[in-house]
């Protein structure tokens, strides 16, 4: 489910959604807090805290690991700032401000809806500034991918706790 279009601001747009079989406030639960982002991101190695306060805007995370290969084999890091968080409809964003991948300035909006009978649809939606020398649909094809995969990973992480 990946969804490619460029609107008026220039962006790159693009989107990647899953059903995972739990109810939303586990889901919220884990896909919220940044000490577990590693639990359901099976590429990201570290996330650390830069500055502020989780789950409040302007909250600056560091985020590391092999989430996209790099030609010298080091790992992929990006700085993140929250946008807003809302526990009540279940949704953030952040925005990439800084990273050695090309994407700084993207940001990437995450929504969870209640599917009924204890599942919940996860919406994950995305804008990047176009990257010289790439092909558009080649790059939203694998973010799609790549989101899509840890959409799917979050059902085990939740189990595991359990």
């Amino acid at each position: 489910m990946e969804q490619a279009s460029q609107v008026g601001n220039g962006k790159w747009h693009g989107k990647a959604g899953g059903i995972v079989d739990a109810p939303i406030n586990k889901v919220w639960e884990m896909v919220s807090q940044t000490k577990r982002l590693h639990e359901w991101m099976p590429m990201v190695e570290r996330c650390t805290d830069l500055d502020g306060d989780e789950g409040v805007p302007g909250y600056i995370r560091l985020v590391s690991g092999f989430m996209f290969p790099q030609q010298d084999g080091e790992r992929s890091w990006i700085k993140e700032k929250l946008v807003f968080m809302n526990s009540s409809s279940y949704s953030y964003a952040y925005t990439m401000e800084a990273s050695n991948v090309g994407l700084d300035g993207s940001v990437n909006s995450l929504k969870l809806v209640d599917y009924g009978d204890d599942s919940t649809l996860v919406d994950w939606s995305f804008e990047i500034n176009p990257v010289e020398g790439a092909c558009e649909d080649s790059i939203i094809d694998y973010l799609g991918f790549l989101y899509k995969s840890c959409i799917s990973r979050i059902k085990g992480a939740i189990e595991a706790l359990d």
